[in-house]
C-alpha cells in the first residue's frame, strides 16, 4: 500500500509536523485533497507536490519546458480537449498516446480522449503552468476557439454568418459581432500584452493568414491555428468596429483607436489597416494609456543622465532628441516631461499621434486634413503662456523657426530630429533652411540614442570578447581577456535569449566650441571628431559599457549602431 503523501513530505523535510497537522485538519472541514490544501497555503510548490506524487503512484514526471512535441502527436489531440482539461500531448507510439497532466487523480481527461479518439492513452505529470504554456507554445493563440468555430457542428451556422471569402457587407457585421470571434479577438489582445508585444501585425496572403508580434524591437511569429485564414475577415471587421472604422470600407487605408483594460491595466490600441492585393493588413499599436517611464528608468549613464537632468532645467532654449522611428525618442521627451511637469511650469505638447495621456499637460493632436499642423498650431500655442514646449518633430522650415523663435524667447523647447547620430542633427537643420546663427542661439543639446535588447537574466552566459570586436569599440586587450556575455535562450524569454529593453546615448552639448564650428557650417562629421576630443561619449562606447556589464550583447550594439557609423 503506497506511503500517504504527507508521512512522505514529513519525511522529506519538505513540512513540519505543525504543518501537517493543520493541513489535515482543514481537510476534514472542506473535504479537499490535502496536497492542493499544502500547495493553495504555500507550504510546498506544485512541483514539489507533484515530484512526490509521481514517486508515490508510479508515474513518470516530465518537464515540458523546453520539450518539443512532434506535429502529428499535436494533431492527434484537438484543441478544445487540450485547453479544456488542461492537458499537453507529448507522445504518440502504437496507438498509444501519452499525455501530461497535473493532477494524477482526475480519470475523466483519460476516459473522454479514449472514448472519442479511440487511442489508449498514458499520462506523465507536469506542472499546470508547465502544461499551459506548452499549450500555447504548440496549438497556438485562441487555438480552442477558432477550432471551436470551424467544427462540424457549427459549420451551418457560420456558413450563414458568411465565413467564406467574399463575405457580403451585412455577414461581415453579423460575424465580428458573434461572440467567438470576439473571443479571438480578445485572446489575440490577450496574448500579445502578456507577451510585451508593442505592435500586432495581422497580415493576408493567397492563401495564408499570418499573425506577428513585436516584442522587444524584433517581430516574431505567433503560433496560429492555420483555419483563422477563414475567419480573417470577420477579426479583420470586429478591430475595426472597436477602433471606430468604417467596416465597409475596404479600398482606402484607415486608422483608428481604441481603448481595451487587460486585467487591472488599461492600454491605448492605434490601430491602422491597409488595402493589398489578397485582402487588408492590419496593424495595432499597443501603448499603456499612462506614462510609466522616468528618467532613471531610460539607462542612462550617469554622467548623460545629470547632462540631461541639467539641461532640462534651463528656462529657454532647445534640446534635440535624434534618432530612427522606432528609438524611443518619444519616451525619452515623456520622461522629461515629466519630471518637468509641476504645478510652477505650463507644459504644452503638440504631437502625431498623442502617444501616453499625461495628467498637467495640455496635449494637442496635428491634424493635416484640417490644416492643424505643426507650424500652425506652435504659433497659436505661444499665446498660451507655455513655460515648456514639446513638439513631436521638426519636420519643415517653418516649424523649425517657430519653434527656435519660441526658444529665443524664454520657452524651454523639445522636440526630435530623424537622424543617425547627435552631430547630424546640425546637418538636418541645415539642410531644412535654417540659418546657422539661429542654431548656434537657440539650441542647447543634441542627443542621439537607440534601444537595445537586455540579456535574459536566466540564460545568459560568459564569453571572451575577440580582438575584432574590441577593435571596433576602438578598445585593445592588453590588460588579459575582456569578459562579456551572449544570449542563450530559454522558457522564460520565448528563447530568444533577450528579455526588455534599454538606451544607448550619446549627448552633445552645443558648447563654444561645438557653436562657432555651427556658425562655420562645419561637417557632421568634424563636429563630432571634435566633441570627441574634447570628451564626447558616443553611443558605440555606451553600448560598449552595457555590454561589458552584462546588459546587453555586441550583437545588439552593432546592429543598432551600423547606421550611425
Amino acid at each position: 500500500m503506497p506511503q500517504r503523501i504527507g508521512n512522505i513530505l514529513l519525511e522529506k523535510g519538505l513540512l513540519t509536523a505543525a504543518q501537517l497537522d493543520s493541513a489535515v485538519h482543514e481537510q476534514q472541514e472542506t473535504q479537499q485533497y490535502l496536497g492542493k490544501i499544502l500547495v493553495d497555503s504555500g507550504v510546498i510548490n506544485e512541483r514539489q507536490l507533484l515530484t512526490i506524487l509521481a514517486e508515490q503512484q508510479d508515474i513518470p514526471f516530465a518537464e515540458l519546458r523546453d520539450r518539443e512535441v512532434p506535429a502529428e502527436v499535436i494533431r492527434s489531440v484537438p484543441a478544445k480537449f487540450a485547453w479544456h482539461y488542461n492537458i499537453m500531448p507529448v507522445d504518440l507510439r502504437d496507438s498509444v498516446l501519452t499525455i501530461a497532466i497535473s493532477d494524477p487523480f482526475d480519470g475523466w481527461p483519460i476516459d473522454d480522449l479514449q472514448t472519442n479518439l479511440g487511442f489508449r492513452v498514458e499520462k506523465v505529470l507536469a506542472t499546470s503552468a508547465d502544461i499551459h504554456r506548452a499549450i500555447r507554445r504548440h496549438y497556438g493563440v485562441a487555438a480552442d476557439t477558432i477550432e471551436r468555430i470551424m467544427s462540424e457542428e457549427s459549420r451551418t451556422e457560420d456558413e450563414e454568418l458568411g465565413l467564406q471569402s467574399g463575405m457580403e457587407i451585412e455577414d461581415l457585421e453579423r460575424m465580428a459581432e458573434a461572440t467567438s470571434v470576439i473571443r479571438v479577438v480578445n485572446q489575440i489582445l490577450h496574448q500579445a500584452i502578456g507577451q510585451r508585444a508593442t505592435d500586432i501585425h495581422l497580415e493576408h496572403y493567397r492563401d495564408q493568414a499570418r499573425l506577428r508580434y513585436r516584442v522587444d524591437g524584433i517581430l516574431r511569429d505567433a503560433r496560429v491555428s492555420g483555419d483563422i485564414k477563414y475567419l480573417y475577415p470577420a477579426v479583420v471587421s470586429r478591430i475595426k468596429i472597436m477602433s471606430g472604422l468604417d467596416i465597409i470600407e475596404r479600398r482606402l487605408p484607415q486608422d483608428g483607436r481604441a481603448r481595451v483594460k487587460i486585467g487591472a491595466s488599461e492600454y491605448d490600441l492605434r490601430v491602422s489597416v491597409m488595402p493589398t492585393v489578397y485582402g487588408e493588413n492590419v496593424v495595432v499599436r499597443v501603448l499603456p494609456t499612462t506614462m510609466l517611464f522616468s528618467l532613471t528608468d531610460l539607462g542612462m549613464a550617469e554622467e548623460d543622465l545629470r547632462k540631461l537632468s541639467t539641461l532640462i532645467e534651463s528656462s529657454n532654449g532647445i534640446l534635440f532628441v535624434t534618432g530612427p522611428t522606432g528609438s524611443g525618442k518619444t519616451t525619452t521627451l515623456y520622461a522629461a516631461l515629466k519630471k518637468l511637469n509641476v504645478d510652477e511650469r505650463k507644459l504644452v505638447t503638440i504631437e502625431d499621434p498623442v502617444e501616453y495621456e499625461l495628467n498637467g499637460v495640455s496635449q494637442v493632436q496635428v491634424k493635416p486634413g484640417i490644416d492643424l499642423t505643426f507650424a500652425r498650431t506652435l504659433r497659436s500655442m505661444l499665446r498660451h503662456d507655455p513655460d515648456v514646449v514639446m513638439v513631436g518633430e521638426i519636420r519643415d522650415q517653418e516649424t523649425a523657426n517657430i519653434a527656435i523663435r519660441a526658444a529665443l524667447t524664454g520657452h524651454l523647447v523639445l522636440s526630435t530630429l530623424h537622424t543617425n547620430d547627435a552631430a547630424g542633427g546640425v546637418t538636418r537643420l541645415l539642410d531644412i533652411g535654417v540659418e546657422p546663427y539661429l542654431i548656434a542661439s537657440s539650441v542647447r543639446a543634441f542627443m542621439a540614442q537607440r534601444l537595445v535588447r537586455v540579456l535574459c537574466p536566466n540564460c545568459k552566459e560568459r564569453v571572451t570578447l575577440d580582438h575584432e570586436t574590441l577593435a571596433f569599440f576602438g578598445q585593445q586587450n592588453d590588460d588579459g581577456p575582456v569578459t562579456a556575455y551572449r544570449s542563450r535562450g530559454c522558457e522564460s524569454c520565448e528563447h530568444t535569449g533577450y528579455s526588455g529593453r534599454t538606451g544607448i546615448y550619446e549627448v552633445l552639448p552645443v558648447t563654444e566650441t561645438v557653436r562657432d564650428m555651427i556658425l562655420h557650417k562645419a561637417s557632421s562629421e568634424a563636429i563630432k571628431r571634435k566633441a570627441m576630443d574634447d570628451g564626447f561619449k558616443t553611443m558605440k562606447l555606451d553600448g560598449y559599457d552595457k555590454i561589458l556589464a552584462g546588459m546587453t550583447t555586441t550583437e545588439e550594439v552593432l546592429r543598432v549602431t551600423q547606421m550611425e557609423g
